[in-house]
């Protein structure tokens, strides 16, 4: 087998027919996985000198073109702060956290997901009562707890199902402030990608409860209302917790969009549920858990 032509080793066919080789045993074994890690491979398997001259070759051809369209924002935005290397092959890594999330979420049992504030501090009152909700459908029920894996409301339902030896399941994501996953978790994982994160979260459990929150907390919901809406996954009971702050949005839903502007329907006003307290929440969740026990996944 010829070399690429770039290789100075002594016996310049080791580079290339070793990753021949290689890719013909990871073929054999698992082709899915080829499509993951490729990238990866690839810069392992090339020798040293091969790679230098390649990521030259690349750096110089990239440059050259983010200069054309420097204002293109899909230049700006695909290629590393050094113009060197197309993050095209991020593809690969959206892929994996697509396939580990899965993987973890299909483990799961009855399952129920908590929303909420990552700014609510341990000791207030939305924070107990999530707690307190969290602890009792993991030992009672036997619900999974999963949440974005942070702080705040997140950080309440896993300590709840954490303290009562429950499953407690946190899907975190990177962020440059207020998100680090908290340490009452079973199981865990860190996404780099907020839609597939995101995924992972509205196709994870039979109900979803969401304390109050900020811009996150009702893109969740309103999330999950569209998908809902417009039968993109069936109907999943959605459990709105704390009048206080909820009644507000409502009120925005029934005079503004159901009749002021008509952009909702009557019907789409029937796809949550609030509650008040702990003991009416447990027993909504009981009760839609029962006659509706299909995950999404």
């Amino acid at each position: 087998m010829k070399s690429l032509g770039w290789c100075k080793e002594d016996d310049s066919t080791v580079c290339c027919t070793r990753i021949c080789r290689r890719l013909e045993l990871i073929l054999i074994e698992n082709i899915f996985y080829i499509s993951i890690s490729i990238y990866q491979w690839a810069t392992a398997l090339f020798c040293r000198h091969c790679m230098i001259k390649y990521k030259h070759m690349l750096r110089k051809k990239t440059a050259a073109k983010a200069k054309k369209v420097e204002n293109c924002r899909v230049v700006t935005e695909l290629l590393d702060k050094n113009g060197d290397e197309v993050e095209s092959w991020r593809v690969f890594r959206i892929m994996s956290e697509f396939v580990m999330g899965f993987e973890l979420l299909r483990k799961q049992g009855l399952a129920v997901t908590f929303y909420g504030s990552a700014r609510t501090k341990p000791g207030e009152p939305y924070y107990k009562q999530a707690e307190e909700l969290a602890a009792v459908l993991a030992k009672k029920k036997g619900f999974t707890v999963i949440t974005g894996g942070g702080a705040g409301i997140m950080e309440a339902g896993n300590v709840g199902a954490f303290k009562v030896g429950g499953q407690s399941v946190g899907l975190n994501i990177q962020l440059p402030f207020e998100q680090k996953l908290n340490p009452y978790t079973t199981e865990s994982l860190n996404f780099d990608f907020f839609f597939s994160r995101k995924v992972m979260l509205a196709f994870a459990s039979e109900v979803y409860v969401y304390f109050p929150g900020g811009f996150g907390t009702l893109d969740e919901f309103f999330e999950m209302l569209t998908l809902i809406q417009t039968k993109k996954i069936e109907k999943i009971p959605i459990v709105l917790y704390g009048k206080d702050f909820w009644d507000p949005v409502i009120d925005f839903f029934h005079k503004t969009l159901l009749k002021e502007y008509k952009t909702i329907s009557k019907d789409d006003l029937d796809l949550f549920h609030v509650v008040d307290s702990v003991d009416e929440a447990y027993k909504y969740i009981v009760k839609v858990s029962k006659s509706k026990s299909t995950r999404q996944l």
